[in-house]
């Protein structure tokens, strides 16, 4: 499970934001709806302590997190959590496949090419395993970092705007993946977006 209490952080004087507690357990969804600028990817950030906050304090398992080394962050994070980035982020020189195999290798694991071949076929882009990541569309390597994020099983799953480049059809599929997949592996899920589409599909929601 993830929590968090009393998060606060700010670029500057002028944008500051302060979040509400956060809490979502095992097998557990949430939603974090919010508009442009209300700091979503913020939030999202800290949970994935890529960010330090100012004040307040993230546990994943029930363990403190936000004041531990370098070092600690980066074993805590390759091991406990899956993100999924707004804007993917690749190595360029890799084929489609080893972007999502180097998940494994991140975390010191034994590459499963299996489960990113079954991974890839669930959503939809098996065919492009072989290729550049520069020669998909927007709405393929946004699936691409789905795959990616779920190699490990992690305990958490964060997704920042994850159907923002996706049609109706593709976007139920992602949802549904991403249920299935964090239900399986008792994983957390948390996704925060703008898309008022997923609404419907989150009992737990907060607002920003």
């Amino acid at each position: 499970m993830i929590s968090s209490t009393n998060l606060r952080f700010s670029y500057s004087p002028q944008k500051k934001f302060s979040f509400p507690d956060i809490q979502c357990k095992d097998k557990e969804t949430l939603l974090i709806l919010g508009q442009s600028g209300k700091g979503k990817t913020t939030l999202l950030h800290l949970l994935a302590l890529l960010l330090q906050p100012e004040t307040g304090q993230i546990s994943i398992a029930e363990r403190p997190v936000t004041n531990l080394s370098p070092e600690e962050v980066t074993k805590i994070r390759a091991k406990n959590i899956g993100i999924i980035y707004q804007k993917p982020h690749f190595v360029s020189s890799l084929s489609v496949l080893d972007n999502i195999l180097l998940s494994n290798y991140l975390a010191d694991r034994k590459e499963n090419i299996h489960k990113a071949r079954l991974l890839a076929e669930k959503l939809g882009f098996a065919e492009h395993l072989p290729k550049k990541t520069s020669q998909l569309s927007q709405g393929e390597q946004q699936r691409v970092s789905i795959a990616r994020a779920l190699m490990n099983e992690p305990n958490v799953i964060l997704a920042d705007e994850p159907t923002s480049s996706l049609d109706d059809s593709n976007t139920q599929n992602v949802i549904t993946l991403l249920k299935e997949q964090s239900a399986s592996i008792g994983a957390s899920l948390i996704v925060v977006t703008h898309d008022q589409r997923l609404k419907d599909e989150f009992s737990n929601q907060v607002h920003l």
